[in-house]
């Protein structure tokens, strides 16, 4: 799953430890979220929707070999 967190959290200038204070998770889980490392628990996904007033949707994105199984 791609995701727009970089460049969201750059568009506020913070760090990924501020991001990550933000949503009460390690700076580590951040990073592995903005690299397509880790993708998020759904609790999560809102936790970071909320905190940039976003849907879920507007940050996460399907990969392309998955829109186009569907």
């Amino acid at each position: 799953m791609n995701n727009r967190l970089r460049v969201l959290r750059a568009e506020r200038q913070w760090s990924q430890q501020d991001l990550a204070d933000r949503l009460e998770v390690s700076r580590q889980s951040v990073n592995a979220i903005e690299t397509g490392k880790y993708d998020p628990s759904l609790p999560l996904a809102f936790k970071i929707a909320d905190v940039f007033q976003l849907t879920i949707e507007e940050i996460f994105l399907r990969d392309t070999a998955e829109q186009a199984a569907q």
